[in-house]
């Protein structure tokens, strides 16, 4: 183990015997006790293993029982990492600085001990294809890109070059084709709709073929409440009004929105809970997005829980 401060954390003193790692009460740690002995925190920044942080700490006459106990304290609170020494070495050093703000921010956010190494082999081992796109699709390639995802790109419009690279997720930006969603749910492909137009942003649903609420259970579920949601739904086609109700703010929320919950879908291998079978939306002027759920639509022949079989 390489011990350091998990990044993103300042030190700083609450008084003369008590240091505190981080600002926000939400993420800080105090540990009283530490005059005389808060050198050591300066060698917790992962140039050196355990023992050699020990045989420092001890040079400036810490006992080896007081560092493990600092080790220890730091450890069970969730303020140390084991520096992903090997991780980084893979890395240019153009990219361990353009990753490093991820990094910090993945391992205090998902509380790992590793520094963030295996949410940062899953962004760069992922590849995400987006089928549309305009503002919210720049902005979210972008985002990802710079969130350390291997791949990320416009789906290519050639038929047989599309179907021969697979990824792990979709994302379906505004009208998508019946077609698609077949195509995808064939294939076993999860993916995502994200949608911004009529001042209103929308993400979701995530639709995991097979376990959750695909995109015509949702179709099927506005048919129940609007009659009239089928005939409507097919003059939609190849249709997008122009200019599009979507100004730059609301592109960029909704983004930023999308960019998290792939993120939360790559980063824990798994389901993003907030989309799973929902929707989050944000309808102008309002500033807050709301939750709205999508339960699979027991018509619909999905295949998930509670549908047709």
């Amino acid at each position: 183990m390489r011990p350091a401060l998990k990044p993103g954390l300042l030190p700083v003193w609450r008084d003369r015997d008590t240091v505190q790692i981080g600002i926000d009460s939400r993420r800080a740690v105090a540990l009283t006790g530490m005059a005389g002995v808060a050198w050591l925190i300066g060698l917790l920044d992962g140039s050196r293993d355990r023992a050699q942080v020990i045989e420092a700490a001890g040079d400036r006459g810490i006992p080896g029982p007081t560092v493990e106990r600092v080790l220890a304290l730091l450890a069970s609170a969730g303020a140390l990492d084991d520096f992903p020494a090997a991780t980084l070495r893979l890395l240019s050093a153009p990219a361990r600085a353009r990753l490093a703000a991820e990094l910090a921010t993945v391992s205090l956010a998902h509380g790992d001990g590793d520094g963030g190494a295996r949410t940062l082999a899953r962004r760069l081992g992922s590849s995400v294809r987006l089928h549309g796109g305009r503002k919210v699709g720049a902005a979210l390639t972008d985002l990802l890109a710079a969130s350390g995802v291997g791949q990320v790109g416009p789906a290519d419009p050639r038929p047989s070059r599309a179907r021969s690279a697979v990824p792990d997720l979709a994302i379906l930006i505004g009208r998508y084709s019946q077609e698609l969603q077949a195509d995808l749910m064939r294939e076993q492909i999860p993916h995502l709709a994200v949608s911004a137009g009529e001042a209103i942003g929308m993400v979701g649903p995530l639709v995991l073929p097979g376990r959750s609420a695909c995109l015509r259970c949702l179709d099927l579920a506005r048919a129940d409440r609007d009659p009239a949601w089928p005939l409507i739904l097919a003059q939609l086609a190849g249709r997008e009004p122009d200019p599009p109700a979507c100004d730059a703010p609301l592109a960029a929320a909704v983004a930023a929105q999308a960019a998290f919950q792939v993120l939360a879908f790559i980063d824990r291998a798994g389901p993003a809970a907030a989309v799973t079978s929902g929707t989050l939306e944000l309808v102008l002027p309002g500033w807050q997005w709301r939750r709205r759920t999508w339960p699979p639509h027991p018509r619909c022949t999905c295949g998930a829980p509670g549908t047709r079989a």
